[in-house]
């Protein structure tokens, strides 16, 4: 590690960020791109940085030796996340002396030390960008403290902006940035209207102020939903200030997407009663085929019957496990996790598949692969999702490639396409439930948006996880990660 930080790689690195910036970049690019600048100016073996949510945080973006951690789970209740969340707001944590599962394998990995600063937006944590280190003689010193909590201010500025950030879209974090508050007199008229208010409604203080509330005013304590004139919901509160002044104090949050997600819903019956129909009116004929005239048909012609009546009914079951999954309670079963091949488990999954799948697949698996740590049954559900995903978003007969690799504390597999490749600001939505890209996918693509939410939770369950990424000459990669055994 250099004794001082070098400066003039940082400010001209951050040069770049910042014309990244300028150029309309935003998101996941442009946060990657400042820990690649941050790495070697720090002298660190590797940076993270973790998003925090309801339920606790997730890595979204990771360099050097850390790569590996993109896309894993903290939880709330981790032990880092407690030390990380309760501490001061910049700090230098050991990793040996934390009990977490994460901290364990970085120090497996030779990463000992870290930097760590919270990246805050008016006392609320949007997340923590951490610099690592391996054990050495000199600990990072206060010009490396004084850098990473610059940075993680800069962080969480772009969360301010709004612009492609936060990754998750929803929770404690996105309400907090953006509910608006407004003072109004007992004629209605604004007297007090903050920045978020001008965010949400996108009317300037100088325009809101000594004029009446743009939208209806809910009675004390009660709950309004109003739609704007351009679409948007709001979800509106008020409630009355103590004094002579007879003040009403408004709060109101922008719900469109809460509103978008009680349209999905629908869409989704609406979808899966689609989905459902089809292959029950397929098998339904070609049954009725086969009765009525079994004696005029070749024999060649009831086989082919016989054999879509065989596909259709597989897509129903399919689609009929997404359902049941889907609503079930998760849980790992009975079983406790066991050490499995997992190249064979994946070997044995891919025979499962349907023919037109299975003969696009490209299998590179090595013959030394350690085994995996969890259920190996599931391993055939993933693997079906992820490469009926690969199949619909790409060309008909383009290669799907799927490797395998390990390192010292996790094995992977791959599942990469040539298709039309996927957003990096979609990267984490692609794991919602009912999701599916622009509304105009749903045409193109259909399906009941189930297929990658179904694929975290059976992988999250074993203690593992996984992520996409955009595939280098187009296309997407799936990848999951899962304990050596």
């Amino acid at each position: 590690m250099p004794e001082r930080t070098d400066y003039a790689a940082l400010i001209a690195g951050h040069r770049v960020v910042i014309e990244m910036i300028n150029c309309g970049d935003a998101g996941l690019p442009v946060l990657t791109q400042l820990l690649r600048v941050a790495q070697p100016a720090l002298g660190a073996a590797a940076m993270a940085f973790v998003e925090f949510g309801p339920a606790g945080g997730r890595v979204i973006a990771a360099t050097g030796a850390a790569e590996w951690t993109v896309g894993r789970p903290l939880p709330a209740t981790d032990p880092a996340t407690v030390c990380l969340l309760s501490g001061p707001r910049v700090q230098q944590v050991r990793t040996d002396q934390l009990t977490g599962q994460l901290t364990g394998e970085l120090v497996a990995r030779g990463l000992h030390r870290m930097v760590v600063a919270r990246a805050e937006i008016g006392g609320l944590t949007v997340g923590s960008l951490h610099a690592l280190y391996p054990a050495g003689d000199e600990d990072p010193g206060a010009e490396q403290h004084a850098v990473v909590a610059y940075l993680a201010s800069c962080i969480a500025h772009m969360y301010g902006d709004q612009s492609g950030l936060p990754v998750h879209g929803d929770g404690p974090v996105v309400a907090a940035l953006a509910d608006g508050l407004a003072v109004v007199d007992r004629e209605g008229h604004v007297r007090l209207w903050n920045p978020a208010a001008a965010q949400v409604t996108g009317r300037a203080a100088d325009q809101a102020l000594n004029q009446p509330l743009p939208f209806p005013l809910p009675p004390s304590g009660q709950v309004l939903d109003h739609r704007l004139p351009d679409g948007r919901w709001l979800r509106i509160t008020s409630g009355e200030l103590a004094g002579p002044a007879a003040l009403r104090v408004v709060s109101f949050r922008d719900i469109t997407d809460q509103q978008r997600r009680h349209h999905d819903r629908d869409l989704f019956v609406a979808v899966t009663s689609h989905e459902l129909r089809t292959p029950v009116t397929v098998i339904k004929g070609y049954a009725d085929t086969l009765t009525d005239h079994w004696e005029s048909l070749t024999d060649a012609d009831r086989r082919q019957a016989a054999r879509v009546i065989g596909q259709r009914a597989n897509e129903l079951a399919r689609l009929v496990d997404r359902l049941l999954s889907s609503a079930a309670e998760p849980g790992p079963g009975d079983d406790p996790p066991a050490p499995f091949d997992l190249g064979d488990a994946l070997r044995a999954a891919v025979a499962d598949l349907p023919a037109e799948l299975r003969h696009r697949l490209v299998l590179d698996l090595p013959a030394d692969l350690p085994k995996a740590l969890g259920y190996r049954p599931s391993l055939a559900t993933v693997l079906t999702e992820l490469a009926t995903n690969a199949g619909k978003y790409s060309p008909p007969g383009s290669p799907i490639e799927v490797t395998a690799g390990a390192d010292g504390q996790t094995v992977s597999f791959r599942v990469g396409d040539r298709g039309i490749g996927i957003r990096p600001e979609h990267v984490e939505r692609a794991f919602d439930r009912f999701w599916q890209g622009e509304s105009g996918d749903r045409r193109r693509f259909p399906g009941a948006g189930l297929g990658l939410y179904l694929v975290r939770r059976i992988v999250e369950q074993q203690d593992g996880w996984v992520f996409l990424r955009p595939r280098a000459g187009g296309g997407t990669v799936a990848e999951v990660r899962l304990p050596r055994g």
